[in-house]
């Protein structure tokens, strides 16, 4: 290999994972915002992002629950992706935020500090890069409607 060539970095699992997670988190704040078509838009790259992710360079227990989980946060990306109707972007969004946390919490290589946040109302959680609420179930009607239950350290 020539030097002075530039070489596209080979992605690692780490920053693969922290793309995914910063293209649901797109989602989570077009949803809040009441935004369908950002929410359509962002979901189009996390299904990208998802599939950009080495499974190949995991360890046995990041491919075990990789396994399990990579292809209903597929299904439910492709969904918001798909949907114009934001009800319904929304229902997707609950089953994709429940697994993309257990996924975050097993392997922990979140480059960002990521809050698990729950609204009664609609009884269902959503990840967060802020502790302050912005309910993407509710949006601008009851955008604080919410608590904090579970907070993720970033990776170190």
């Amino acid at each position: 290999m020539a030097m002075g060539q530039s070489q596209a970095k080979p992605i690692d699992v780490k920053s693969s994972i922290n793309t995914v997670l910063k293209s649901y988190l797109d989602i989570k704040n077009a949803l809040a915002a009441d935004n369908s078509k950002a929410a359509n838009d962002a979901a189009k790259n996390f299904t990208t992002a998802l599939k950009a992710v080495p499974a190949g360079q995991m360890d046995d227990n990041q491919k075990k629950i990789w396994q399990q989980y990579a292809e209903k946060l597929r299904y439910d990306g492709e969904h918001i992706g798909e949907s114009a109707e934001i009800a319904h972007q929304r229902e997707h969004f609950g089953s994709l935020s429940s697994t993309l946390f257990t996924v975050l919490k097993a392997f922990k290589d979140n480059q960002l500090i990521v809050y698990r946040q729950y609204c009664p109302m609609a009884k269902k959680s959503w990840i967060s890069e802020s502790s302050a609420i912005k309910n993407p179930y509710l949006g601008k009607k009851m955008s604080d409607c919410g608590v904090t239950k579970e907070t993720l350290k970033a990776a170190k």
